[in-house]
């Protein structure tokens, strides 16, 4: 293939096939993520029995891919959501609104979740420098910042290799948790529920909910490589291949990393450690072992937010392009041929995120995504299906089951999120009508 083949209309370049884009996905979804809320998921159904909502995620995490699968297959434009909001409703009063209320809620979003990554690395990093303190942990959530986006400016086949190396870093941390937890396993541990820990009641709804919101936190990722559809070869296979596969994977290393880890550290305990992973390590053989899995530990969290950056840099370089944003944010870098300006911006928000806690940052960017990002586009799905206006080379299977659980499951997390996210979730949305007919009001005036 040329390199004028390889070039998309806009101006970008088709260069990842399909391992990198599984292991773009899969560096987006493990992270730092299930090392950093493992502690948070036990304690919000407080035992072993929050199992179940890692599986409820997976459920969800699985039914909503194959809504996105099918959705980038069709769409393989940059900018994920944003992209299948603006055809689905080109037609609707809708058409102009919602595209730009998912790059409103975007701004607050993906700056959040990015930040979650550089709060596990510090949080682990805690483990070396146990006074590092809060001012201490910003400035080295500053200094990783700048270094990952150091690391992203540059052309995007570089960047696949990377990913690649960063890839199997994550893997080999996940299969030493994995192997030294089996090989350890203390299933009374596992088991050991607390009186009444699956009673349906009010509590056990809202801590499911909670539980599932902690899990869908954890399995966010597999959609990034949507976001760049614009540089990948082949996007209607590889896509639905790199989002489906990257879930099953993810959700059975998470399956067996949470056994491990609670088959060896009591789950009381568990629920109270700052750096889980390391604690268990430790357990098991020593200083020298915990230090090691610390450190590939912070190498996951670095995978993670390289990937997250990536893919939310060309959401903000699509609307603008498109239109629908600031044109600051559509320039290309004059060589390396990548939206410089928009990595720049988003990297620089991302760092101010982490001035926040682990907690509030998860509720807020999810609570804040799953009206106008997951149901709308769910929404869409069903739209442009309905309209027969385009082809879609892949299908999701037993249709329209999976887009009703998807859309069921992101309406219970947001329920129960707690009245406060939920109000920011409506409220995300309010102010961001409001501003779209500001901005529309401006741009009439100055044409």
């Amino acid at each position: 293939m040329t390199n004028a083949q390889l070039r998309e209309t806009r101006g970008l370049v088709r260069g990842l096939g399909q391992i990198q884009a599984l292991a773009l996905n899969m560096n987006g979804m493990v992270g730092a993520g299930p090392f950093i809320t493992i502690p948070l998921i036990i304690a919000a159904m407080g035992g072993p029995q929050c199992m179940l909502g890692w599986v409820l995620g997976a459920v969800l995490a699985l039914c909503d891919g194959l809504v996105w699968s099918e959705l980038a297959a069709a769409m393989p434009g940059t900018g994920g959501t944003y992209v299948y909001l603006r055809e689905a409703f080109r037609t609707t009063k809708l058409g102009g609104v919602l595209p730009f209320l998912f790059i409103w809620q975007f701004i607050l979003s993906a700056p959040l979740e990015i930040a979650s990554g550089y709060i596990g690395f510090v949080q682990y990093a805690g483990y070396f420098l146990p006074n590092l303190g809060v001012s201490g942990g910003r400035i080295v959530s500053t200094v990783v910042g700048l270094v990952v986006i150091a690391l992203l400016y540059r052309r995007i086949d570089s960047i696949g290799r990377m990913t690649l190396v960063l890839w199997l870093g994550m893997l080999l941390t996940v299969f030493v948790v994995i192997i030294s937890g089996m090989t350890h396993f203390n299933a009374a541990l596992v088991l050991d529920f607390p009186p009444g820990a699956f009673t349906f009641s009010r509590g056990f709804v809202a801590g499911l909910g909670s539980a599932m919101l902690i899990a869908m936190y954890d399995f966010s990722g597999y959609f990034d490589i949507c976001y760049v559809a614009g540089e990948v070869k082949q996007p209607a296979t590889v896509i639905p291949r790199a989002v489906l596969w990257s879930v099953v994977l993810v959700a059975t290393m998470y399956a067996l990393v949470n056994l491990s880890l609670m088959a060896v550290i009591p789950w009381r305990e568990a629920m109270k450690s700052t750096f889980i992973v390391t604690d268990f390590m430790q357990r098991l053989y020593g200083p020298v072992a915990a230090s090691a899995v610390t450190l590939l530990v912070m190498w996951t969290a670095i995978a993670s937010v390289c990937a997250l950056l990536l893919g939310y840099s060309r959401i903000a370089w699509a609307a603008a392009t498109g239109g629908d944003f600031f044109s600051i944010f559509g320039r290309l870098h004059p060589t390396g041929q990548f939206p410089h300006v928009a990595l720049l911006i988003l990297g620089a928000l991302s760092i101010f995120g982490t001035f926040f806690s682990l907690g509030d940052v998860i509720s807020a960017l999810l609570t804040s995504r799953i009206l106008i990002q997951f149901v709308g586009q769910i929404a869409a799905l069903h739209i442009l299906r309905r309209q027969r206006a385009m082809d879609f080379p892949f299908r999701m299977w037993l249709y329209p089951l999976p887009s009703i659980i998807a859309l069921t499951g992101w309406l219970y997390i947001f329920a129960t999120s707690g009245w406060g996210f939920a109000a920011l979730g409506i409220a995300t949305v309010i102010a961001g009508v409001a501003a779209y007919h500001l901005w529309t009001s401006v741009r009439t005036a100055r044409a």
